[in-house]
C-alpha cells in the first residue's frame, strides 16, 4: 500500500463473515464520534458491507464536523452524516431513534489540565447517550486503560480480572463503563463494552511510532517492553459485529491481537526491514498494560491481518513518507498521565 486511498480500499473491505453478520443486524447503524481516528473507516466498513450485502440499512455518522473535509467524503461514500456537539442537550435529543449504536465518542490526549473536560466527555455524557438510546442496542467503546498492568508472562488480563484503572483518564473510562450498565440494568438496554487496545492504522499507532524511532535513529524508551495490537480494520469489523452480542447487563470484551509483543523485537523487526540499527534506552519491566482478547476470537476469528504484514505495511509507508496523523499513542506511559 502506497495511498492514503490504497490503504482506505484495504481496510474497508468486509470480510465475508462481516457481510453474513451484516445479514442479521436488522436496522440503520448510528456511529457517535465519527470523526475520530477510525470512525471514518469504521463506518466506510460498514457501508460496503451493507451495499455487498445488497441491503437497505443506513449508516449515519455523527460528529461535530468542526473543520476538513470529512463530512463531504462520508457523505460520497452514501453516509449520512449530522453535525451536533453531544455535550449539547438539545442537539443530542435531535437525534433520530436508530436500532444500532456505535459509541466512540471521548476524550484521551490532553487530559492533563483539563480533567473537567475528559470526566464530562468520558463519564457524563454517556449516561445522557443510553437514557436518549435506551431503546437501541449499543457497542460503547473503552480500554484496556481500565486494568491494571499485568505481568508479562500471564498473557494479559482477561475480561473477568478486576478493574483497576491508573490515572484520571482510565478512571473516567471506568465511570463511562458504570454509568452504561447502570442504564442497561434501568431500562434493560442491551449493551456490549468495547475494551480496545491498540488499534494500528499506517498513520499513527504503536507501531507506527516505534518505526519512525527506528528510521530516525532515536532510542526506544524499554520501561513499557511489551504490547498488544490490533489491526484496525479488523477492530472495526469486530465493533459491526458484536452489535449481535450486546445483552444487559453489558457483555464485556476486550478486542486486540492474539500475541502479546514485545517492543525489542519490534524495533529489531524494523530495523532489518529499514536497514537501520535499533537503539534503546531504559529495561523492560516485568509488568505492562496487557489484555488477554480470547473470547472476541472465539467469536470473530482471529484478526486477518497478522503482526508480520503490518509490521511490512508499515515499513514501506515509513520508508516512503507516507502520510501520518502526528498522534502520539503515550504507550509508554505507566502512571496514566495523558
Amino acid at each position: 500500500m502506497n495511498t492514503i486511498s490504497e490503504l482506505e480500499k484495504y481496510m474497508t473491505t468486509p470480510s465475508t463473515r462481516l457481510i453474513k453478520d451484516i445479514h442479521s443486524i436488522d436496522g440503520d447503524i448510528m456511529i457517535l464520534g465519527v470523526g475520530g481516528k477510525m470512525g471514518p473507516t469504521l463506518a466506510k466498513l460498514a457501508k460496503r458491507a451493507i451495499d455487498e450485502a445488497g441491503l437497505n440499512k443506513r449508516v449515519i455518522g455523527v460528529s461535530r464536523f468542526s473543520s476538513g473535509s470529512l463530512r463531504d467524503e462520508l457523505e460520497e461514500w452514501g453516509i449520512e452524516t449530522i453535525a451536533v456537539d453531544l455535550l449539547n442537550d438539545e442537539a443530542l435529543e435531535s437525534l433520530p431513534e436508530v436500532k444500532n449504536v456505535i459509541y466512540m465518542a471521548g476524550n484521551k490526549f490532553g487530559t492533563t489540565g483539563n480533567e473537567h473536560f475528559t470526566w464530562a466527555m468520558n463519564a457524563y455524557l454517556p449516561g445522557r447517550l443510553a437514557e436518549k438510546f435506551k431503546n437501541s442496542r449499543m457497542v460503547a467503546f473503552s480500554t484496556g486503560n481500565v486494568y491494571p498492568l499485568s505481568n508479562v508472562v500471564t498473557n494479559g488480563c482477561s475480561e473477568e480480572q478486576p478493574v483497576n484503572p491508573v490515572g484520571e483518564y482510565a478512571q473516567s473510562c471506568l465511570g463511562r463503563e458504570r454509568v452504561l450498565t447502570y442504564f442497561s440494568h434501568k431500562n434493560q438496554t442491551p449493551m456490549l463494552i468495547f475494551r480496545l487496545n491498540y488499534a494500528i492504522d499506517l498513520r499513527y499507532g504503536v507501531l507506527l511510532e516505534i518505526a519512525k524511532q527506528v528510521n530516525e535513529g532515536r532510542p526506544i524508551d524499554l520501561s513499557m517492553g511489551n504490547v498488544n495490537v490490533i489491526w484496525q480494520g479488523d477492530a472495526n469489523e469486530y465493533a459491526i459485529r458484536s452489535l449481535l452480542h450486546v445483552d444487559h447487563p453489558p457483555t464485556i470484551l476486550n478486542i486486540t491481537g492474539p500475541e502479546t509483543l514485545s517492543v525489542r523485537w519490534i524495533a529489531n523487526e524494523f530495523a532489518k526491514r529499514l536497514d537501520k540499527e535499533a537503539k534503546f534506552e531504559n529495561v523492560e519491566q516485568d509488568k505492562a498494560l496487557l489484555n488477554n482478547s480470547s473470547k472476541a476470537h472465539k467469536l470473530f476469528g482471529y484478526p486477518k491481518v497478522t503482526v508480520q504484514e503490518m509490521l511490512d505495511f508499515i515499513a514501506n509507508w515509513v520508508e516512503r513518507g507516507g502520510s501520518i496523523h502526528n498522534k502520539p499513542t503515550h504507550f509508554q506511559e505507566r502512571e496514566g498521565a495523558f
